[in-house]
């Protein structure tokens, strides 16, 4: 478990910077974004729950609590990109990240 969220919580630190330090080539493979304040803000929340992954990972101490953070997450975003790809409401390139 210790691994898991830990290679969890490197690839939400990366995803999540990415639109923090370069909106211009996340843009440029997502798509263009109406709201770069949300896409910023989610980036943040996704940064620092990649933080608290990593940090649980690197101690071995994966508790329920950081369990649900991270199956929830991944949970939450799988339903949501499979969802508005769907409905053709985002790019395709999402479905690499459901």
């Amino acid at each position: 478990m210790a691994r898991l969220a830990l290679f969890q919580g490197i690839y939400y630190l990366i995803t999540g910077i990415w639109p923090i330090l370069s909106i211009e080539s996340f843009m440029a493979v997502t798509g263009p974004k109406e709201e770069i304040w949300l896409v910023r803000t989610i980036g943040m929340l996704i940064f620092f729950v990649g933080a608290g992954l990593i940090a649980a990972g690197i101690k071995k101490q994966v508790t329920a609590p950081i369990i649900i953070i991270a199956a929830g997450s991944a949970f939450g975003f799988l339903v949501v990109d499979v969802t508005y790809v769907w409905l053709d409401v985002i790019s395709q390139v999402y479905l690499l990240d459901a």
